[in-house]
C-alpha cells in the first residue's frame, strides 16, 4: 500500500516540483542593457562585470542581457529607449545626454580636467553627484559616471600640431553643442553624425577625421581609415551608466540600492580598461601605420588660447564659478 502511494505521489511532487520552477522562472525579470563596442572593449568589460554582479547580488530576480555594438541603436536612439521604457539600461557617452540633460555638458568642456586622477575625483565626489540628480526630472536615472577617457584627434589630410593645422578640417563630432562650439572656434568643420556611421565615412571621405579615445579609436579600428592621429587630449570624455525609470521604480529598495552599487563598480572595471587599452593602444596605432604627434606643452596652450572665445560663452552658458569650482578641484 505505502509502495502504490508513493507511486502516485510522485508525479504530483514531480508536477509541484516544475511548477515552482516555473514560478521562479516567471519572477524573474531580464533588464536589457544596450551599449555601443565590443564585449572586450571598455564598455564591455564594464557591462560584463555588472552582469555577474546582478547573477550575484540580486537573488535570481533579476538577470542582466547585453546588446552590445549598438544592436539597440545609437546613443541618442539608446538613451531615448530609456526615458520610454524599452531599454532599461544604458552605457553611453555624455554627448546624447546632454541633449536632454544639459548640465551634463559642462564635462564637455575642452582642457577642463588636468588628468584622470582629477576628473574622477570631480565626478564621484559632490559636484559629479549633484549632476547626476538633475537626471531624474529630465526622466532618466543616471546610476554612475562611467568613462571614454580622454580624446585625441585624427585625420586623413595632414599632421596636425596647432590650431592652424586643424583649420578648415571637416571632423566628425558627437551631437553635442559643447563639442561642436569648440571645434568652430578654432576653425574645424564640426559635422555630428552617429557612430555607427563614422567608419563609412571616414573611408569614403564624407569627413576627413574624427575625435575619440584611444581605445574607442583601436576597438573600431579606424586606423584603417585614418593616417594621422595627434595626441591633443582636448577634453576628458565620461561616460554614464544610465537606467529607465520605468524598471528602477518597479524595485524594491534594497534592489536599487544594488543595482547602484553595480554600476558603480561596473564603472570601476570600464576605467580600468580604458588605461589599459590606453597603455598599448598607441603602440598598436603605430605600428598598423598611423603618424602619431604629441603635443608639447606649449602646443597644447596655444590650443586653450585658441579657444578663449568659446570659454567666455561656457562661462556664461553653465556659470564661471561652477567651471572655476571643477577647475580648482583638489
Amino acid at each position: 500500500m505505502a509502495l502504490k502511494m508513493s507511486r502516485l505521489l510522485k508525479p504530483v511532487l514531480l508536477a509541484a516540483a516544475m511548477a515552482a520552477t516555473a514560478t521562479v522562472a516567471q519572477a524573474q525579470t531580464v533588464l536589457k542593457m544596450g551599449f555601443g563596442l565590443q564585449l572586450e572593449a571598455h564598455y564591455g568589460v564594464g557591462a560584463v562585470h555588472m552582469q555577474k554582479l546582478v547573477a550575484e547580488r540580486m537573488g535570481g530576480r533579476y538577470k542582466l542581457e547585453l546588446f552590445p555594438n549598438f544592436q539597440l541603436g545609437g546613443e541618442r536612439e539608446m538613451t531615448e529607449g530609456a526615458q520610454l521604457g524599452t531599454i532599461d539600461l544604458v552605457i553611453t557617452s555624455t554627448g546624447p545626454v546632454g541633449n536632454f540633460v544639459p548640465d551634463t555638458l559642462i564635462t564637455d568642456i575642452p582642457f577642463l580636467f588636468r588628468d584622470y586622477v582629477h576628473a574622477r575625483g570631480v565626478l564621484d565626489g559632490p559636484i559629479g553627484q549633484g549632476i547626476l540628480d538633475k537626471c531624474t526630472a529630465k526622466g532618466l536615472i543616471c546610476l554612475a559616471w562611467s568613462e571614454n577617457g580622454f580624446r585625441h584627434m585624427t585625420n586623413n589630410r595632414r599632421e596636425v600640431a596647432s590650431p592652424a593645422d586643424a583649420k578648415g578640417l571637416k571632423v566628425r563630432t558627437m551631437e553635442n553643442q559643447v563639442h561642436m562650439q569648440a571645434f568652430r572656434t578654432i576653425g574645424v568643420l564640426p559635422t555630428p553624425m552617429a557612430f555607427p556611421e563614422v567608419f563609412g565615412a571616414l573611408q569614403q571621405g564624407t569627413v576627413d577625421g574624427q575625435e575619440n579615445p584611444i581605445g574607442v579609436i583601436v576597438s573600431a579600428k579606424l586606423n584603417q581609415v585614418q593616417k594621422h592621429l595627434t595626441l591633443t587630449g582636448h577634453l576628458y570624455s565620461p561616460a554614464m551608466v544610465l537606467m529607465s525609470p520605468a524598471a528602477y521604480n518597479k524595485m524594491s529598495e534594497a534592489d536599487r540600492k544594488a543595482i547602484l552599487q553595480i554600476a558603480r563598480e561596473g564603472a570601476q572595471v570600464t576605467r580600468a580598461r580604458v588605461q589599459e587599452l590606453e597603455r598599448v593602444g598607441i603602440d598598436q596605432l603605430r605600428s598598423s601605420g598611423m603618424q602619431i604627434r604629441t603635443l608639447s606643452t606649449a602646443e597644447k596652450t596655444a590650443f586653450q588660447d585658441a579657444l578663449k572665445p568659446a570659454y567666455a560663452e561656457f562661462g556664461k552658458r553653465f556659470g564661471q564659478a561652477n567651471i572655476d569650482a571643477i577647475r580648482n578641484a583638489k
